[in-house]
């Protein structure tokens, strides 16, 4: 019975302890761990690569989350920023998304969500999402789009096939457009 007595005794002392000793403690730090979604092979933050042609840099690709998968080799992206340039290395449009996906095996890159491209010439490109292939130096899409020229003209379209800096673009199906007629002289 004594020894009941005793031990009650240190559990309340403990507790005692426990309860004034917490009492002049701030709030305790949290910690945010970085979790890898779903079965990611590896999380990086601030990624920037390069995708390439025979060498030759062709774009400079940067997102703010990457995620690994299939033993690194598809990488799926977060806030996608992608600066294109032309074979002598001058900058000549950029691209924006939400997310995209960089295949390591083909090379090429695939953005979705908001995409817009901006050539260094003022042409500008909506769409939701748009496919790029270094080695053929091209976008396309299967899905709507708004190109917007520098004089104010605008073109809206599903599908196109175009050279980054929106220079040469083939237009798959267009649905609308509007500024001025342009007449392509008889040769």
């Amino acid at each position: 019975m004594r020894r009941r007595a005793i031990v009650r005794f240190l559990v309340m002392a403990a507790s005692v302890s426990i309860v004034i000793g917490c009492q002049g403690m701030k709030e305790p730090p949290t910690v945010r761990s970085a979790t890898l979604p779903d079965s990611a092979d590896q999380m990086l933050i601030g990624v920037t690569t390069y995708l390439t042609d025979a060498g030759v840099r062709r774009a400079e690709l940067k997102s703010d989350t990457a995620l690994m998968y299939e033993d690194n080799t598809r990488t799926e992206l977060r806030k996608v920023n992608t600066i294109f340039y032309t074979i002598t290395g001058t900058q000549n449009a950029t691209l924006t998304s939400k997310e995209g996906t960089y295949n390591m095996r083909l090379g090429t890159m695939e953005a979705r969500g908001n995409v817009f491209v901006n050539s260094t010439e003022g042409r500008k490109l909506t769409t939701p999402q748009l496919r790029y292939d270094p080695g053929r130096n091209e976008i396309s899409s299967d899905s709507t789009f708004r190109l917007t020229m520098p004089d104010g003209r605008t073109v809206q379209g599903i599908g196109f096939i175009s050279d980054p800096d929106l220079n040469s673009i083939r237009i798959l199906k267009r649905v609308q457009a509007s500024g001025q007629r342009v007449t392509i002289p008889k040769q």
